[in-house]
Formats: C-alpha cells, sequence, structure tokens
C-alpha cells in the first residue's frame, strides 16, 4: 500500500485539477456572464478571459498525456503563478473571503506536482 500511496494521490489531484482549471477554462473562453462580470469587478479588461482560459486549457493538456517533462513543468508553473495572481487579486480587491477556489488549486498544483512519477519528471544529470 506504500509504494500505492503516492501514485493514488498523484492521480486524485492531478484529475482534482485538471477539471477545476478545463471547467474554469471552458467557462472564461464562453465569456459566461458571472465569470466576465466578476474578471471585470476584479479589474481586469474582458479580453483576460481569452488568455486565461487557453492558457488553463493547454495546461491541463500538459499535464495529463505522457512525456514532454519539461512542457509539463512550465505547465505547473504556470498554474501555480496564475493561481497565486488570483489570491492576490482577491485580497486587493477587498474579496479576501473569495480567495478559496485558487488556493485549492494552488494545493492541488502543489500535490500533482510533488507525486508525480518518475516517467513524467525532467531527467537530471550531474
Amino acid at each position: 500500500m506504500k509504494k500505492r500511496l503516492p501514485k493514488i494521490v498523484y492521480w486524485v489531484a492531478t484529475l482534482w485539477l485538471a477539471l477545476g482549471m478545463a471547467s474554469t477554462g471552458i467557462v472564461q473562453l464562453l465569456r459566461i456572464e458571472e465569470e466576465t462580470s466578476f474578471i471585470i469587478d476584479l479589474g481586469y479588461p474582458e479580453y483576460i478571459l481569452t488568455l486565461l482560459g487557453v492558457t488553463k486549457l493547454l495546461g491541463v493538456v500538459a499535464i495529463l498525456i505522457p512525456r514532454f517533462p519539461v512542457v509539463k513543468e512550465w505547465a505547473y508553473a504556470g498554474f501555480t503563478f496564475m493561481m497565486l495572481a488570483a489570491v492576490y487579486s482577491h485580497i486587493a480587491a477587498g474579496r479576501p473571503g473569495e480567495v478559496f477556489p485558487a488556493l485549492l488549486l494552488v494545493v492541488l498544483t502543489s500535490l500533482s506536482w510533488y507525486f508525480r512519477p518518475a516517467t513524467r519528471r525532467m531527467a537530471v544529470t550531474v
């Protein structure tokens, strides 16, 4: 069981991360009215939704497909920066109570990255 636990944690965290990023990315690309007004209320222009949606969907593809460990590292970094920026935006806009979803995605990103199998890591040569 000890050998399987990291694999289970990896896949649970990765699938929840992928679901969260894909669903919000789709909502942003479709420019659902609630999401659009939410982003504008945070002080961002409406066109940022396209950038966020596309990068989230590309990141989901990158972390789910096998191989390409360098692309995976960039996707994990991008998710981390994006969600930390979301946390900061909520706090700066005076909405600290709305940081939970972004913090959850930061935790899922960290768990997925930390527990990823050796086949999904970059080879370290010394």
